[in-house]
């Protein structure tokens, strides 16, 4: 038998290294090197093999003109919410990684939507953490039809190969590959060769036979997913549901879509029947009080194709030690520090002695800057102990120099607002809509001088 090799690959970037090194010299991180041990097999021969077609069936030179463009058919998922996510659906051949923090309902989902697809495709629903019995026992609490879903208990990724080779499933759910491994690679399931080495074999088989594979993966503390970063690169797409354990609402983000667009967001509620996809966010995240209170706000955000409304709180205090906190819980904080800096310089506020909390409600997480001026409101409506008009909406970017700059699909957040039943808009001058809409005063300002005068006059 041929010794097996050792290398040492950086889990963040997939760099290749022949020795040990504290700091990976392609993205600079440290501490993320680890050592890989190589295929103990025959050599070049049954290597060779195992990698030939990684993208699909061998194909000779062409020249790009004579390749078809037809468009790829995609199979309904039965849920809207995860269709959008996806790109409109599910696509013949490709890999999707689902992550999540433990208890955020991946499998719950997976298994909802397996189990409905089964009676229309071939399905295979294979575990490697839970036992038969238990996955049994979920699908009979959610109360879903299970006489056509096919299941499996097994870790050996050969061994899941030949009986989707036999069975050819249109549907494949592997639950995870973090425990999933292959005989020829002599570390540990979990490790960052066995995740790797799983992952490619699995993807080749997908897209040669043309089978949906669904993979989930674990998320480390930061919420990244766990194993090496090459794991994402292999897949086609690459979706992240989010929730806390004590929040009823979970939120699946599309991070990585060979087939859509990125970015998208699809909202569901955990009930006691599993999740339920919720059709219009908006009403969620606006659940607000009857009165009017100081420091909170609705803007308008940008998730992949569609507007949605959310509310924003601040809340401004003398601070207490002497150390100003600024905690921002759904937004950057770095970004809090630099508009408080630009509040302070051109809106003539001096807070350097306040703590500042900021919170998004209902969890959602936003990383567009449409959100900066009305964080800046909030703030400032906390500050003076003053309340908003609750029929007020806000959105746009405010800059370094104190300029209101407009943001991507301004007219459309302003009629998603007037659908909702908001009468005023505080708006970037140039993202005011060209025809005027019916109940609805839109405000258009350029600097945020101009901004906060027009939130004293409300």
């Amino acid at each position: 038998m041929a010794k097996a090799k050792t290398a040492y690959v950086c889990t963040e970037c997939g760099a290749d290294y022949s020795k040990w090194m504290g700091q990976c010299t392609a993205c600079q991180a440290w501490n993320t090197v680890s050592e890989v041990r190589g295929i103990s097999g025959n050599g070049k021969a049954s290597r060779g093999a195992r990698f030939d077609g990684f993208a699909g069936s061998l194909s000779s030179v062409q020249s790009l003109d004579s390749v078809s463009l037809s468009e790829q058919s995609r199979i309904s998922s039965g849920m809207q919410e995860l269709d959008r996510v996806l790109g409109g659906g599910l696509v013949e051949g490709s890999a999707i990684l689902m992550g999540g923090h433990p208890g955020a309902g991946k499998s719950t989902l997976l298994l909802q939507t397996v189990c409905q697809l089964a009676g229309q495709y071939p399905a295979l629903y294979v575990t490697g953490e839970e036992s038969l019995q238990q996955v049994a026992m979920r699908a009979k609490r959610l109360g879903l039809p299970t006489g056509d879903l096919k299941i499996l208990s097994e870790t050996s990724v050969e061994r899941i190969v030949q009986i989707v080779e036999t069975e050819k499933p249109r549907i494949l759910v592997v639950d995870s590959i973090q425990v999933m491994h292959v005989s020829d690679i002599e570390s540990a399931p979990g490790s960052v060769s066995q995740v790797r080495e799983s992952a490619a074999f699995l993807t080749r088989m997908a897209k040669q036979t043309g089978t949906i594979l669904f993979l989930v993966g674990h998320v480390t503390k930061d919420g990244s997913l766990a194993g090496p970063k090459v794991l994402e690169h292999m897949i086609d797409c690459s979706i992240l549901l989010e929730g806390s354990s004590d929040s009823r609402y979970r939120t699946l983000r599309g991070i990585k879509n060979r087939f859509g667009a990125v970015n998208e967001l699809g909202v569901f509620a955990m009930l006691e029947q599993g999740l339920k996809e919720v059709k219009n966010p908006s009403a969620i995240f606006l659940n607000r009080g009857e009165e009017a209170a100081p420091g909170s706000v609705v803007m308008v955000v940008w998730e992949g194709t569609r507007p949605m409304l959310i509310e924003i709180q601040a809340l401004v205090d003398v601070a207490q030690g002497g150390y100003p906190r600024r905690v921002a819980v759904g937004l950057d904080q770095n970004r809090l520090a630099m508009l408080l800096a630009v509040l302070h310089r051109h809106g003539g506020m001096h807070i350097a002695d306040q703590d500042v909390f900021v919170n998004v409600v209902g969890g959602v997480k936003v990383n567009e800057t449409s959100a900066d001026l009305a964080l800046l409101a909030s703030i400032v409506s906390s500050f003076r102990d003053r309340a908003l008009p609750q029929d007020l909406v806000i959105f746009g970017e405010v800059g370094l120099s104190g300029e209101i700059r407009p943001v991507p699909s301004g007219q459309e957040r302003v009629y998603e607002a007037s659908k909702h039943g908001f009468t005023r808009a505080l708006v970037p001058k140039a993202n005011v809509p060209r025809k005027p809409i019916e109940n609805m005063k839109v405000i258009a300002v350029s600097k945020l001088s101009d901004a906060l005068q027009a939130l004293d006059d409300l």
